[in-house]
């Protein structure tokens, strides 16, 4: 059986012909759960929705080993003045099965509040969603997200301003999904939750710098070599061709070939 979930094949995505991510090569595993770190701006949102298909690549390919794919987005993208109660944000987890306006069974609603149990907002049910805190929010999303019973869960952001029972709570989430065999990539800043929670990093500045184990990535060297790179991007430049000695990379058991200590630095662009 194949152990990819996913597959980047020299990738580079961007809006109206400028790059914006990079020559991206190399899979993620089945079950692995990986923070995608990088400065403001460095794509780390856009290589989300590359992967979600949101947005299609410029060059290369983001190649699918899942079936099913939940995607969260930012909540600053989210439009929260719109007249719903927490149930109906939640049971939207349920539309791939139902359509938007399909009737739920019993055993749906059973899951909706198995699923809200699962984050604590049992009781909230007929909450407005303009009416919860940043944390409930963001809990009640979580909840959407599982009920989508995806392979494949992409999370940017997800602990932007809110607090640290959530934090704590939602993280266990998380690794109960992976415990499940479900793969996760989280977008992140926050590099102490990185190097607590995350077995496996990716980090880029529109191009890739390092991707493998988090305690080979996050060092001082590769920080610095990710924080000159973005201080350097031209926000205009446009797309090239992949040249000679582009960053590839094999994940395949945990290790990046023909990379000494699973650091990867790209090549000129």
């Amino acid at each position: 059986m194949n152990n990819t979930c996913l597959e980047f094949r020299n990738l580079t995505l961007g809006y109206q012909g400028h790059a914006a991510v990079h020559h991206l090569s190399g899979g993620v595993k089945r079950g692995s759960l990986t923070a995608i770190v990088g400065a403001n701006g460095s794509g780390k949102s856009t290589l989300l929705k590359g992967i979600a298909g949101i947005l299609k690549p410029i060059s290369g390919a983001c190649v699918p080993g899942f079936r099913r794919l939940a995607y969260l987005a930012q909540q600053s993208e989210l439009d929260r003045t719109f007249p719903a109660r927490v149930i109906d944000l939640v049971s939207l987890g349920h539309w791939q099965k139902r359509g938007l306006l399909g009737r739920l069974t019993f055993a749906d609603k059973a899951a909706l509040s198995t699923c809200l149990d699962a984050v604590g907002l049992t009781g909230f049910e007929k909450r407005a969603i303009d009416s919860l805190s940043g944390g409930q929010m963001q809990r009640a999303l979580f909840a959407r997200t599982m009920l989508q019973d995806a392979d494949l869960i992409l999370l940017d952001e997800p602990f932007n301003a809110i607090d640290a029972r959530t934090i704590n709570d939602l993280i266990l989430v998380i690794k109960g999904w992976v415990a499940e065999g479900r793969t996760v990539l989280c977008v992140l800043h926050d590099h102490a939750l990185v190097r607590d929670h995350f077995p496996e990093t990716l980090l880029i500045a529109h191009k890739p710098v390092a991707w493998g184990a988090t305690f080979d990535v996050m060092t001082f060297e590769n920080l610095r070599k990710a924080r000159s790179f973005q201080e350097a991007w031209d926000e205009q430049a446009g797309w090239c061709e992949d040249d000679a000695g582009q960053a590839g990379r094999s994940h395949e058991h945990g290790h990046v070939h023909d990379l000494p200590h699973h650091h990867k630095v790209a090549g000129h662009v």
